[in-house]
């Protein structure tokens, strides 16, 4: 392998799956809003970014297996292997909606669940006993709410498998699905309010408010999908009907809370790029900038079919052109950043 190639692999990103979440929702998005063509080329898009990144990724632990082992327990890149967990579910959710492909769905759901226990456990562990630990300011960021993203595209996944397997299976599922949503909301209580402590009482500079800082937002609106998911699955599972009031609270209070980070980190946005002038320049870390653009689409579309809410029905097709725009843009700056990896010298 050429120098240069190798030392491109090395460096590989321990979020670059984010790429296969962003696509997919954004896929998901246009077939559900009935874009025609578009959710279909992303589907193929995706199964190719799907296969390579996996490549990359098994190359990468063969060749640089201590690269691999430093990112997996460091405070600021652990987490965005979970992106793996999220990217691998959302692809199942994509196979469903777009073909119906129930049976490839299934065997994403046991690689992803195989992976969120192994990768979820395996991070929380190292960073807790790690002798040397960074301070606030240097080991957090919005990368650390990937957990809760992977852990609720699990329940995404297994909400739209259960409506496809028979009963007691589908009671057990939608049980399952249930406790993941739950936890999920746990977890984004516990690392945002560290998050929020970090924003507001330490020093922040416009380099640390990289692209994850998105995953803020993109946190509330998976779990505002999956909650909606598990309102339309209540019929099937009466614990889920006599909670039904608890899931449609709960699924407003994420969409609400998601919303109000939307012009939060907008302005912030505008002071890093506008006020400060930092380099606009392309990062796999955008693709967690993507993914909440689009997801936040989905979920307020599925939000309102479940619920009364046909008054927010502006706000999928607004933030879906907004998510596919900067999926384009981002997909761009992919290619000119791999097209200038390849034509650097050794």
């Amino acid at each position: 392998m050429p120098a240069r190639l190798d030392a491109q692999l090395e460096g590989l990103s321990s979020s670059s799956f984010a790429l296969v979440m962003a696509t997919g929702i954004v896929s998901i998005g246009a077939h559900l809003l009935g874009v025609a063509v578009v959710d279909v080329a992303l589907f193929v898009v995706n199964i190719a970014a799907y296969a390579t990144l996996w490549a990359l990724t098994l190359l990468r632990v063969a060749r640089h297996p201590r690269a691999v082992l430093r990112d997996l327990t460091d405070h600021r890149r652990g987490f965005g292997f979970l992106t793996i967990v999220a990217g691998t579910c959302v692809l199942g959710s994509e196979t469903i909606v777009i073909a119906h492909g129930w049976v490839v769905a299934q065997a994403l759901l046991i690689v992803g669940a195989v992976l969120w226990v192994v990768l979820t456990y395996t991070i929380l562990t190292a960073l807790t006993i790690k002798r040397d630990k960074p301070s606030l300011v240097e080991g957090l960021n919005g990368g650390w709410l990937l957990a809760v993203v992977a852990t609720q595209a699990i329940a995404v996944l297994i909400a739209l498998l259960s409506a496809h397997w028979d009963q007691p299976l589908r009671l057990h599922t939608n049980f399952a699905a249930l406790s993941m949503w739950l936890w999920g909301g746990m977890l984004y209580i516990w690392i945002i309010a560290l998050i929020f402590y970090r924003y507001t009482f330490l020093p922040f500079s416009p380099a640390d408010l990289a692209p994850p800082y998105w995953i803020n937002m993109g946190a509330m609106a998976i779990s505002t999908l999956a909650g909606s998911l598990l309102i339309g699955n209540a019929p099937d599972a009466p614990f889920l009907q006599s909670v039904k009031p608890f899931l449609e609270g709960f699924t407003v209070f994420y969409w609400a809370t998601g919303s109000w980070w939307i012009p939060m980190i907008a302005i912030l946005a505008v002071w890093r790029y506008g006020y400060r002038r930092l380099p606009f320049t392309y990062d796999p870390l955008y693709w967690g900038a993507v993914f909440p653009l689009g997801m936040y689409a989905v979920a307020t579309f599925r939000m309102e079919q479940v619920m009364p809410l046909g008054f927010l029905d502006f706000i999928p097709h607004v933030f879906f052109w907004i998510a596919l725009a900067a999926w384009a843009l981002t997909f761009v700056g992919m290619g000119r950043s791999v097209a200038r990896a390849l034509r650097a010298p050794a």
